[in-house]
C-alpha cells in the first residue's frame, strides 16, 4: 500500500477549500483516508484569514514513513519549509535538449547572474569624443 500526502478538494463551486491528507493511493481524491493533516485555502477572505495550517509533525512522521507528497502538496511543503527544492530544469524546446540554466523554484523563471558593471571601461581622456 502507497501512502500518499495530498489535497482532498471541500467547499463551493469557484470557492475551493482543501483539506491536506495523508491516503491511500488507490482511493479517490474525496475518498477513504488514514488521516487529515491540516488544511490549504489558496483564497483567504477579506478578514486575512489564514491560508494553511499543517501539523508539522505528523508530515514529517508520515514523510519518515515514507510517504510520498502529490505535486501541489510538494510545492506546498517546500514554501512551508519542510521539503527541499525540487530539482527544476528548464526546457529548451519541447523534446530538444534540456538548458542547464538555473530556474527560480518559486516562480519558474531564469535565473540570470548578475553582471558585473565595468564603470572603468570609459575612458576619461574620450569621454565626448
Amino acid at each position: 500500500m502507497v501512502v500518499r500526502i495530498r489535497l482532498s478538494r471541500f467547499g463551493c463551486k469557484n470557492k475551493p477549500f482543501y483539506r491536506v491528507m495523508a491516503a491511500d493511493s488507490r482511493s479517490p481524491r474525496d475518498g477513504k483516508h488514514l488521516e487529515v493533516l491540516g488544511y490549504y485555502n489558496p483564497l483567504p477572505g477579506q478578514d486575512g484569514g489564514k491560508r494553511m495550517g499543517l501539523n508539522f509533525e505528523r508530515v514529517k512522521y508520515w514523510l519518515s514513513v515514507g510517504a510520498q507528497p502529490s505535486e501541489p502538496m510538494q510545492r506546498i511543503l517546500f514554501r512551508s519549509g519542510v521539503l527541499p527544492p525540487p530539482p527544476m530544469v528548464a526546457m529548451a524546446r519541447k523534446g530538444g535538449p534540456r538548458d542547464t540554466r538555473v530556474v527560480d523554484p518559486l516562480s519558474g523563471r531564469i535565473v540570470s547572474p548578475e553582471k558585473p558593471t565595468n564603470d572603468s571601461s570609459r575612458k576619461d581622456g574620450n569621454a565626448d569624443s
